[in-house]
């Protein structure tokens, strides 16, 4: 059973996992329960035997306890994470310790468990853990559609490379159209959870009155209309990944039920007296800064440091302009196949000289939209209907404006002062603002300006 005298036990084809604990009765409670899975337990007792174990033998999986006689167990996360990268980690944490665990996912652990240490998650987290596949395992690479080959996006794959190994809720940050439910898809794909669902939630989109029984579900005559029992988005992504976008919109209850939902791994329905169990990665995102939203006092700062403790930023359009000929590439493709228009020089230097407020959602959206309007199989400058390259330092704030009325608004500003300047001649307006007269009629009758 236990070797916590230092023998080891014959070599297997059965997976091995090391298990790191002063306590005799944790150890033993945690072996027994790894042999009715069918797996070999090794363990030990200190931070020193843990490197000798490490250093002997292949494990497929380590547990180790944070506190420990000569160390602690960061140091055992550091040293698998730094030389045996292919074996996942967890921590035991004692109960409530959060800033351990915290501590643990951010140096690399895979998840971590509460004394006293439930079976059922131990199990739960077993069976995650050793489905996790090698990196570089999946042939046809779902990473391949982040598109474009800058050192911003070469890092925004190393780092999903990453996280898809690990447990650890994970933070995207990055403006509106940057691609963070691509990047929190990809995450899911690449971790042990692709075979469970994805949920995406758009969190700004639930009215308040409805949030909690859409979360977490509700039983039969709850409420008014709730004819039977009904499970909520954490029960849908059980064993997968649920996503939570804009998450900054969630209204301070909510946030309140969400953080003991992950803090706990447990939920109630609406109408229920028990909770059950619920196994889920949350991972979120939101355009807002949400330091600055705890800081505002509109957002939990206990809230916050769970869900930030891995950051994923995703860099907009304009810090990445080498990879707008990628990316159009790949647009029409999708559009077209192989016989879509294709975009003169001047329409990729135009391109080039647009700062993108609305990012990778925006340039496929000009490029539909130039498709629409093109004449022939040749999208040119004046096709793309783009804002004047002088406006694209402007600083006007957006405030609580939607993009396109933020950008409608600032068109509509620049065409009315060039017709000003111009005595209302249409003609001299569009050559004032670089565009061609049939540009200039078409953002006219778009805007309604007379």
């Amino acid at each position: 059973m236990s070797l916590a005298n230092g023998e080891r036990r014959p070599r297997g084809e059965l997976a091995r996992v090391l298990v790191v604990d002063d306590e005799p009765d944790i150890r033993e409670l945690i072996d027994l329960t790894l042999a009715r899975m069918g797996l070999v337990a090794e363990c030990v007792g200190t931070v020193g035997e843990a490197r000798q174990a490490l250093a002997a033998e292949r494990f497929q999986l380590c547990l180790t306890d944070m506190r420990l006689p000569d160390g602690d167990g960061l140091e055992i996360v550091r040293c698998i994470t730094e030389q045996h990268a292919q074996t996942p980690v967890a921590v035991i944490t004692a109960f409530g310790s959060a800033e351990n665990a915290v501590a643990a996912l951010k140096a690399g652990a895979f998840d971590y468990l509460a004394k006293p240490v439930g079976l059922d998650q131990l199990r739960t987290l077993v069976k995650s853990a050793l489905r996790l596949p090698d990196v570089g395992a999946v042939n046809d690479d779902p990473l391949q559609s982040l598109i474009g080959d800058s050192p911003s996006m070469q890092q925004v794959r190393a780092m999903i490379e990453k996280l898809a190994r690990s447990q650890a809720p994970v933070y995207i940050s990055g403006e509106s159209g940057s691609g963070k439910e691509l990047a929190a898809r990809l995450i899911h794909l690449r971790s042990a959870r692709s075979a469970g669902a994805f949920v995406p939630v758009n969190c700004g989109a639930i009215p308040e009155n409805l949030m909690e029984s859409e979360f977490f579900g509700y039983r039969k005559g709850a409420f008014t209309g709730a004819d039977s029992d009904r499970d909520g988005f954490f029960q849908a992504a059980s064993g997968g990944t649920l996503f939570l976008d804009e998450v900054a919109d969630l209204p301070l209850l909510m946030q309140v039920k969400l953080l003991r939902a992950i803090q706990e791994k447990r939920v109630r329905k609406v109408g229920s007296v028990t909770e059950e169990p619920v196994d889920v990665r949350i991972i979120c995102a939101t355009h807002r800064n949400l330091r600055e939203c705890v800081d505002k006092g509109s957002f939990r700062q206990d809230l916050y440091y769970r869900l930030n403790v891995i950051e994923l930023r995703m860099p907009p359009l304009r810090e990445r302009l080498e990879d707008i000929e990628p990316l159009v590439a790949a647009i029409l493709q999708r559009l077209f196949g192989q016989a879509g228009p294709q975009l003169t020089a001047g329409a990729f230097k135009a391109l080039g000289l647009y700062p993108f407020p609305g990012n990778v959602r925006e340039l496929e959206n000009i490029l539909e939209r130039a498709t629409a309007l093109c004449s022939g199989e040749v999208i040119e400058a004046a096709d793309l209907h783009l804002e004047p390259e002088e406006m694209c330092g402007e600083s006007l704030g957006r405030g609580s404006e939607t993009l396109d009325d933020y950008l409608g608004r600032l068109e509509r500003q620049a065409i009315l002062e060039a017709l000003q300047k111009t005595d209302g001649n249409r003609t001299a307006a569009a050559r004032l603002l670089g565009v061609t007269f049939r540009s200039m009629r078409y953002r006219l009758e778009r805007l309604g300006i007379e």
